[in-house]
């Protein structure tokens, strides 16, 4: 089996990736505990964690509520039409019902991290009930180290899929709404409409035209889940404007996934994150060229902060990191 070429936490999976396995089928086999992730998050984040958060919206929220504090994607002030007329157009706003049959949930986030590469955790990772995947990361060509199983697909529009092979095993698409024709997209994606040319000018990468699911799998985000991850349980200054983009405030897809999760799910794993700076030559994702020094340029994001979190999540067992990438625990 190639060796992964990103394994700082965990050194001696150079020499074997049987030990990466074997920590994922024991985490499997343990016994669940029913609301083990939201104790644990209310625990660890007194006051700044809303274990009963509902993760999705469910209905257009009071003009006064939190969803109207904040602009996206912390919140929807000033599109409050947009999101009655998005929740018009998704026939389903909360869990599908086949979750609840299942008296406790098992949830893995699978990050981009090139510490997947290698590892040979594909079937152990189809195992979990809930299988959260990020953004664009591909399963195609990848499913030996990344499964293909996908619970949830949570992305922006830019970072969809564009491959159909993409969403053929999808529950559920859950979008995080970050500006006005994010909006305009949604409607599309879920109503199987042609985007509009003058949307299309609006986006700063290609974005998907079609995503082959129907409205039924279409959920909104509850921008809480950022507003809670970013403000309270991060510690982020509150957003300032700037003339060209953001300040280092916005958490990444991945942070988001894990708070969402723990909301989702009663136990939660992790799987192809961590980043090491200090290691810039060392691939960035399982799927591309991209370096850990691209890193460096992003704007957006304050991956030293998120680490920490991340990293104290793990060593509190609240969450099990699978692949070492946070912390190495086997």
């Amino acid at each position: 089996m190639e060796k992964g070429p990103w394994l700082s936490s965990c050194p001696w999976l150079t020499r074997t990736t049987q030990r990466a396995q074997r920590h994922a089928q024991q985490v499997l086999q343990r016994e669940c505990r029913p609301a083990f992730a939201k104790r644990a998050m209310a625990q660890l984040f007194e006051g700044r964690y809303s274990a009963d958060l509902a993760p999705f919206v469910q209905k257009a929220p009071d003009a006064s509520g939190a969803e109207y504090k904040y602009d996206p994607p912390f919140g929807f002030r000033k599109f409050s039409s947009k999101v009655q007329s998005l929740l018009e157009t998704l026939p389903e706003h909360g869990f599908p019902r086949h979750w609840e049959a299942k008296a406790c949930r098992r949830c893995v986030v699978i990050g981009s991290g090139g510490i997947l590469h290698g590892l040979g955790l594909g079937p152990a990772l189809n195992q979990f009930d809930v299988v959260i995947r990020l953004n664009s990361a591909p399963i195609e060509g990848y499913s030996d180290h990344v499964g293909n199983k996908t619970t949830i697909r949570m992305t922006y529009p830019e970072g969809a899929p564009l491959s159909d092979a993409e969403y053929h095993s999808t529950d559920l698409f859950v979008a995080v709404l970050f500006k006005s024709v994010d909006f305009n997209w949604l409607q599309a994606m879920a109503k199987n409409e042609t985007l509009p040319f003058w949307v299309r000018l609006f986006f700063w990468k290609q974005v998907a035209e079609k995503i082959p699911l129907q409205p039924k799998h279409f959920r909104i985000l509850n921008p809480v889940i950022i507003q809670e991850t970013a403000f309270d349980i991060l510690r982020y200054p509150e957003p300032q404007s700037r003339f060209w983009g953001r300040d280092k405030n916005v958490p990444t897809m991945g942070a988001v996934a894990v708070i969402l999760a723990t909301h989702l799910c009663d136990e939660v794993s992790l799987a192809g994150f961590g980043y090491d700076l200090s290691r810039p030559q060392m691939p960035l994702h399982y799927f591309d060229s991209q370096c850990m020094a691209a890193m460096n340029w992003q704007t957006m994001h304050n991956v030293t902060t998120e680490t920490r979190l991340l990293l104290r999540l793990v060593k509190g067992g609240v969450v099990k990191d699978l692949t070492g990438g946070v912390h190495c625990e086997f």
